[in-house]
């Protein structure tokens, strides 16, 4: 929760308009239930500490990922944090909960599969638009940097479709001990970047 807290902070002060965090992956449904529980625990417990300060500060939450898989507690949390937030303007922070990449590309490909088999689609009309509007981030922009904590070479089935032409940074910093200081210096790196998007620069 401190680093979360740092986080979002740092954020606002760098003035980044979105923050995604990846809180519960799909993966971790598959841990000791009693882990399960303690995580949804503190899910409850920042939405319940956080949301007054969070609205204080201007930031809207959204919170993405198959939510129907977690408990009526935690999810009434959940709500409570997204309804009490509604309107800030200094930071979009989305918490993806229960949120898995390959899991939410079979999901759009189903709803694509559902609205062609009802006659609303065609299938030549498929592209990357309309698979883009059936993702739970829908309506907003790819990531333009991915801060990976611990020291970690991997995505971990984090937002797979999204970050085609993301810019990557690694800290070696564990995530409890992340603070404003690190995001800052990804952001710098991230500065220093060219971004080219798969494309060459002509001579």
């Amino acid at each position: 929760m401190k680093s979360v807290r740092e986080t979002i902070e740092g954020a606002i002060e760098a003035s980044i308009e979105i923050l995604t965090l990846f809180a519960f992956s799909t993966e971790n449904w598959n841990r000791p239930q009693q882990e399960v529980s303690a995580l949804m625990a503190l899910l409850q417990l920042y939405a319940h500490k956080e949301r007054y300060e969070l609205k204080k500060q201007g930031v809207e939450v959204h919170v993405l990922g198959e939510l129907d898989r977690i408990d009526e507690r935690t999810r009434r949390a959940v709500e409570t944090i997204v309804e009490g937030t509604v309107g800030g303007t200094e930071l979009h922070l989305n918490l993806m909960i229960s949120y898995g990449g390959r899991e939410e590309i079979v999901r759009s490909a189903r709803i694509l599969t559902e609205r062609v088999a009802r006659g609303e689609l065609a299938p030549q009309d498929i592209d990357d638009e309309a698979l883009k509007s059936t993702l739970f981030t829908a309506g907003l922009p790819d990531p333009d940097l991915l801060i990976r904590t611990s020291g970690e070479y991997r995505i971990s089935n984090f937002m797979l479709w999204q970050l085609a032409y993301t810019e990557l940074h690694i800290s070696s910093v564990f995530w409890p001990d992340f603070d404003r200081e690190n995001l800052f210096e990804a952001v710098l790196d991230y500065q220093g970047r060219e971004r080219r998007f798969g494309r060459v620069e002509s001579t």
